[in-house]
């Protein structure tokens, strides 16, 4: 039984059929490049109708400190999801600045990228351990793209942390399974077009990953 991160959602409805059928993590996107990108203000409207117990996860690309204490004034997020190129030494300053969990992205593509789970671990509250993007990706996550697996099999980190790349309600059940993850993240596996979210899948996926109600 994984907990489960709905990511990318803009829809009161998808926030809810989320929650209803136990995501325990929301994810909203402040990157103006991705198909999920969120106003501030709906954000805010979406983030303040979430029960206490679902954290609510702000996404950020290589964010200035204008925009975070921008956004922050006007939502209320319990964690600062870091998707970008952000050296451990920026996460520790934003993780200071904001007084606010932060958590990390690490692409992996072979093990290679494993050691730079350790460098995150030691300054990031939590870990996202997701598949890299390709050199010309447009975005940094949300591809759809998924790494070999077993990389994780067996592997204990500084930090607690979640699994996202490729995952679909077909195999994240296998991917659980493979790795051991404690927590699962998904976002165009749950939509049926770029950005376009679907109840039916966010409540199968969740399903499959025997998500865990909210607390």
């Amino acid at each position: 039984m994984a907990q489960v991160k709905i990511c990318g959602l803009r829809e009161p409805a998808h926030v809810d059929a989320a929650i209803e059928a136990g995501a325990s993590y929301i994810g909203l996107v402040f990157f103006d490049r991705s198909p999920r990108n969120i106003k501030p203000a709906d954000a805010a409207a979406l983030a303040a109708n979430i029960p206490p117990g679902v954290m609510r996860v702000g996404l950020f690309v290589n964010p200035s400190d204008e925009d975070l204490d921008r956004i922050c004034a006007s939502v209320p997020l319990d964690m600062i999801q870091l998707h970008g190129a952000e050296p451990p030494a920026r996460v520790t300053d934003i993780r200071t600045r904001l007084g606010l969990p932060v958590m990390k992205a690490v692409g992996i593509a072979g093990r290679d990228d494993l050691d730079a789970l350790w460098d995150y671990g030691l300054v990031a509250d939590m870990l996202l351990v997701d598949a890299k993007p390709p050199k010309d990706a447009p975005l940094p996550g949300g591809n759809g793209l998924s790494f070999d697996w077993r990389l994780l099999a067996g592997r204990k980190w500084l930090r607690p942390w979640m699994l996202a790349g490729g995952l679909t309600q077909d195999n994240v059940a296998e991917a659980i399974r493979l790795t051991g993850a404690p927590a699962v993240d998904v976002s165009s596996g749950v939509e049926t077009s770029p950005g376009l979210k679907d109840a039916a899948l966010i409540a199968r996926f969740i399903k499959q990953a025997g998500g865990t109600a909210p607390l």
